[in-house]
């Protein structure tokens, strides 16, 4: 078992008072929710004292993670890598080939975010005469908001279309039919995105990847980044999105909620159930949060020393990777990694259309692991 490791820990209150303190949620907290994403965190905080990190991009959430991306992740004179832009750009020529048999492409932005990382990769799609139309789709409108203006911007001759869809709790077959994506047709496919790692950070990966598959025709291709290897080798120091997106995540859970800075600790761990490395909000009071809802009063008890996890990352090993693509109906075509091989470009078609297997035995697809 991997050992735990703290950080920006406070020390514990030294109160003994056993009385709870009554919270209720901010104002902005209702704003930016909708009834059944509040009944949905009610939920998550009573059986699995959890706040989904997929609701942090919502309201404010959206900007701040904007901010966190511009300036820790866009490539600079300083920094010339990007884990994304760079599995797409050394992988291009074979997701070219996987759609040579087609004329053009619908690209399915999922979880676009700010849409930079496939800024490249659209341009390159756009001089091959390759792209009918670009749809994002995420979670936070906010979030869209923001995609949209980069887009339109970068690319004012391209289809853009938006949706605010959960993947992880629907499928995408209503933006396939109105955008008449959904019809099997000679010259167009779909394309699937769903990048910055966010596979891993699913609660329910593998009904995602269902809902995916379910979403896919046998043209379409689903292509995802993870991380590789396993998270029980962490050492303890957070970087990157475990550090500075977490921070934030921790900042606007705590303004929204309104739990007191002195009565909670940020602790960052590994999380041997879930083979993930989780960030949660340790309490050192007694809290009750009074949530109002639909005319629904419902409080959540939280004592003190319990944790509430807000963010969480799972990396794959290479045979449960496989083991879920299976049990979601899909099938390898083909897996990038970065030099170290500490993340994956996984490119997936539906299941029925090829076996991976015989691929690699013909040499069709090229083997696991490839140097990029």
């Amino acid at each position: 078992m991997a050992t735990n490791f703290h950080a920006n820990s406070q020390p514990s209150s030294s109160s003994n008072i056993s009385f709870p303190r009554n919270v209720h949620p901010s104002d902005e907290f209702y704003s930016i929710f909708s009834g059944e994403e509040v009944l949905e965190i009610i939920h998550a905080l009573e059986v699995k004292r959890e706040i989904p990190l997929k609701y942090s991009y919502k309201g404010k959430g959206a900007t701040s993670w904007n901010n966190f991306y511009l300036k820790h992740l866009i490539p600079r004179w300083y920094r010339s890598s990007n884990l994304e832009i760079d599995l797409l750009r050394n992988n291009f020529s074979f997701i070219n080939s996987l759609t040579q048999e087609v004329e053009q492409l619908n690209i399915i932005d999922v979880g676009s975010g700010n849409s930079y990382p496939v800024k490249e990769f659209i341009s390159k799609l756009l001089k091959l005469g390759k792209i009918n139309k670009y749809i994002a789709v995420d979670i936070s409108e906010e979030m869209l908001a923001i995609s949209r203006d980069n887009f339109t911007k970068w690319f004012p001759q391209i289809k853009f279309s938006s949706y605010s869809i959960d993947v992880e709790n629907n499928s995408l077959n209503k933006i396939l039919v109105e955008n008449d994506a959904n019809l099997e047709t000679a010259n167009t496919a779909n394309v699937f995105l769903h990048l910055g790692v966010t596979i891993s950070n699913h609660k329910n990966r593998s009904q995602a990847l269902k809902n995916f598959r379910d979403s896919m025709g046998k043209n379409d291709l689903l292509i995802f980044t993870s991380e590789s290897g396993s998270n029980a080798k962490w050492d303890g120091i957070a970087r990157g999105g475990f550090k500075y997106h977490v921070d934030r995540v921790y900042a606007g859970i705590k303004e929204k909620i309104g739990i007191r800075a002195e009565d909670c600790e940020l602790v960052r761990k590994y999380d041997v159930e879930t083979d993930s490395k989780v960030a949660n909000i340790k309490l050192n009071h007694n809290y009750s949060i009074e949530f109002d809802i639909k005319g629904i009063n419902k409080k959540v008890e939280i004592s003190e020393g319990e944790e509430i996890t807000i963010w969480s990352h799972h990396a794959y090993e290479l045979p449960e990777l496989l083991q879920e693509l299976s049990q979601a109906g899909l099938e390898l075509a083909h897996l990038g990694t970065n030099k170290n091989k500490s993340h994956l470009l996984v490119i997936c078609q539906v299941a029925s259309r090829r076996k991976y297997s015989e691929a690699v035995t013909r040499g069709k697809v090229a083997p696991l692991f490839p140097h990029n």
